[in-house]
């Protein structure tokens, strides 16, 4: 399959850009989501930030206490500022309606680069089977980008956006932003039609067309396993075993080599894709890759530096 491709963006640029899974996670105890409304709000949300942050949504899954998007961009830094928009624009509609402020602060952002087949792949099948944390069906689920998949029909009571008022923007579409050229559709009771601003044949073509193919993934899936390597791992600092282990997959799937066998120049190109995607340090970096502190921080002083100017939320893995 084709991971990266040419694409035509929301600032109407063309562009390689390719896949990313994003995870907005709040506390298990916090209902982020209350109602239909907040739901729809969401949806509504996820769409105008990727036109803000010029990324392109491939599929997404809205659940009570957390959210799931695979989205195209250049860059992972361009998907996780995609996905702090995202959070930071859903705080201002939560705090709004609800009256509470800095709920929140502890709603950890992460974009991970979907970088082997096996990845696109499944975190594409597993965005939408998060359905079944609100206990409901896959194909029937409101609230996520499946709907778009394999049948992408347009309603024949379609509303354009772009031909609503600047107030009846306003009020639908939560934005003062712009929205005279977008091809987004709404449905009579007002929600998002999903095909209409989901890539899906990014996510078809990744199951070489075949909705079978597709709902062989999905019914196949370990969830614990997915769950973990998308959205837990990259949240939790791992012991040195058990980070050797995941360092020592991912210089399989590249070089078809264990660690301790890469050359320098491997461990220079995988050193800060590592350091990207999971929660490590430089002395643990160093006693994993067999390299001396300094020559970790020489290698990863641009990241280092990115990181140490950014808000706190760490890119992921």
């Amino acid at each position: 399959m084709k991971r990266t491709v040419l694409r035509r963006l929301p600032d109407g640029s063309g562009a390689y850009v390719s896949p990313f899974h994003i995870s907005m996670k709040g506390h298990e105890k916090l209902i982020l989501f209350r109602d239909d409304e907040d739901y729809d709000a969401m949806v509504k949300i996820l769409c105008v930030c990727a036109k803000r942050k010029n990324v392109i949504v491939i599929i997404y899954a809205v659940v009570s206490n957390h959210c799931h998007m695979a989205v195209l961009s250049k860059t992972q830094e361009d998907a996780r500022k995609y996905g702090l928009e995202v959070k930071r624009m859903y705080s201002m509609w939560f705090s709004g309606k609800y009256g509470l402020s800095g709920v929140m602060v502890n709603v950890d952002i992460k974009a991970i680069a979907l970088d082997n087949d096996w990845y696109v792949r499944n975190a594409l099948a597993y965005i939408p089977r998060n359905a079944l944390d609100n206990g409901c069906n896959i194909n029937e689920y409101e609230w996520s980008g499946f709907r778009a998949m394999f049948r992408h029909n347009d309603c024949p009571e379609a509303i354009p956006v772009k031909s609503l008022t600047k107030k009846e923007k306003r009020a639908l579409m939560h934005t003062g932003d712009k929205l005279d050229d977008v091809p987004w559709l709404l449905d009579k009771s007002g929600h998002l039609i999903p095909s209409s601003f989901c890539d899906y044949s990014y996510l078809e073509q990744a199951f070489n067309n075949d909705l079978t193919y597709f709902l062989r993934i999905v019914g196949g899936q370990n969830s614990s396993e997915l769950t973990y390597k998308l959205v837990d791992s990259p949240r939790t600092m791992l012991t040195d075993g058990e980070f050797l282990k995941i360092i020592n997959e991912i210089s399989n799937r590249w070089f078809q080599s264990d660690l301790q066998e890469l050359s320098l120049e491997q461990k220079i190109k995988l050193l800060p894709y590592v350091y990207r995607t999971m929660k490590t340090t430089v002395p643990q970096l160093a006693r994993t890759f067999g390299l001396s502190r300094c020559e970790i921080e020489r290698i990863l002083r641009p990241q280092i530096r990115a990181r140490s100017n950014s808000s706190g939320d760490t890119m992921p893995g």
